[in-house]
């Protein structure tokens, strides 16, 4: 075991379909991004849930494409309009790598599932090789059912997507005092040897293949046993398995942000804030499910989307921390000002040069006074959100796969393709 962990992967690349949205994963660099296997959608607007599409994805896609603050796009609802396992999986990697150039992680139900997705990712990348230098897609694989047995299904998919090359987030899920101890240490126990054992599986197969550490525990609220993914508890646990992370300097990915509440209201601002934050501050590499969650993964919200990427603007913010360098500490910048100047610092050149820098401002949240806010209609976030959604999802079609390739690929998988070309833009 600990030679597996001395020579697994570490400090390696997630990369994008564009290199601008490359993503180093080493030390305590934090990248965020979405996941989930959600079943419903939530409608804000009708304040209900209905079943998710295959359409949804690709809106989810195209949204995150556009949004600075969330890095990566694993798939974040399951297709409910596709009830065929294969098509499934298939229409599921093919709407996410359409909808964004963004590193994008996907599942498998079985092992024979893997080869149809290669073939097009080969040929979106231009042939096996290119994929194999630069894998953009990942698979979110649950190797194992807690507590500390192998799942058969999946560990076929495993080693069908490391003989293809495709980098692997080995995903244990243990549940807190159902699959995995109540104990909030033993839960992280538990988590880190399922995972350690995944990493001899992977490396046995291929020494030194990227694996992402990815100890995901979940929380039980013990007086339902219903998961509570917003809780304190879920929040110290991830941070905790970001710690063991760090221990072994492997690369960490673990799940934040999923709050138990149903829409995009105080309760989930708080419960998404506090959890994501607190695995940044952690150094958690791969912060999953950080944007768009609800209802404990089992809702999605494209509205939240827009919202959450405000959040983690501050989550990121926070990470960074403070610089503390002499110019920053501004002696002569104080000196200037409070001897020779104009008793403040509007208009000093320190702060001008700071603006873009040194402070994040949301692309949608509230910083009206009371006056102009009044002025403006009394607009809230979540009417915000809901316009801003709706001019993107009219406006944003990515077009990082050429039509060429595009017609390629629904020429050689026909009608196994499932999302029409008029609902892509064209």
């Amino acid at each position: 075991m600990l030679d597996t962990i001395k020579k697994a992967a570490r400090h390696f690349t997630l990369h994008g379909q564009d290199p601008k949205h490359d993503m180093v994963i080493q030390g305590k660099r934090v990248h965020y991004g979405t996941a989930g296997a959600a079943v419903h959608l939530v409608d804000v607007e009708k304040r209900e849930y209905r079943e998710s599409q295959l359409q949804d994805i690709y809106d989810a896609a195209r949204l995150v494409d556009g949004l600075d603050n969330i890095h990566f796009f694993q798939r974040t609802m399951v297709p409910r309009d596709i009830p065929d396992p294969l098509e499934m999986d298939f229409n599921t990697l093919y709407a996410c790598v359409m909808g964004t150039s963004k590193h994008v992680g996907t599942s498998f139900t079985v092992r024979e599932n893997v080869k149809p997705a290669l073939d097009m990712l080969y040929a979106i990348a231009g042939g096996e090789e290119n994929f194999r230098a630069r894998p953009f897609v990942s698979n979110s694989n649950c190797f194992v059912v807690p507590p500390m047995k192998f799942a058969e299904d999946a560990c076929g998919v495993l080693e069908a997507c490391v003989e293809g090359g495709i980098p692997i987030l080995l995903l244990s899920a243990g549940q807190a005092g159902a699959t995995a101890p109540a104990a909030i240490a033993g839960a992280v126990v538990q988590a880190v040897a399922e995972v350690l054992m995944g990493l001899v599986y992977v490396n046995a197969i291929k020494p030194g293949h990227p694996a992402i550490f990815g100890t995901w525990p979940f929380v039980s609220d013990l007086r339902t046993g219903a998961m509570s993914g917003g809780s304190a508890e879920q929040a110290v646990l991830t941070a905790a398995c970001a710690q063991m992370a760090q221990y072994y300097d492997l690369p960490g990915g673990s799940a934040a942000g999923m709050t138990d509440s149903k829409l995009p209201d105080i309760q989930s601002g708080y419960e998404k804030g506090i959890t994501n934050v607190m695995a940044g501050l952690s150094g958690l590499n791969l912060v999953y499910e950080s944007a768009g969650m609800h209802a404990s993964l089992l809702g999605f919200c494209l509205e939240s989307l827009i919202i959450d990427n405000d959040m983690l603007g501050h989550c990121l913010r926070c990470v960074r921390g403070i610089e503390v360098t002499d110019e920053a500490l501004s002696i002569d910048t104080i000196a200037d000002v409070c001897l020779k100047g104009p008793g403040h610092y509007l208009g000093n050149e320190q702060t001008l040069k700071l603006m873009q820098t040194e402070y994040f401002y949301p692309a949608v949240g509230d910083r009206f006074s009371p006056k102009e806010w009044n002025e403006k209609g009394r607009p809230d976030i979540l009417q915000r959100a809901i316009a801003e959604k709706k001019r993107v999802l009219a406006e944003r079609f990515p077009r990082h796969v050429s039509r060429l390739v595009d017609d390629k690929l629904r020429g050689r998988f026909g009608e196994m393709i499932k999302l029409p070309r008029n609902k892509m833009g064209g």
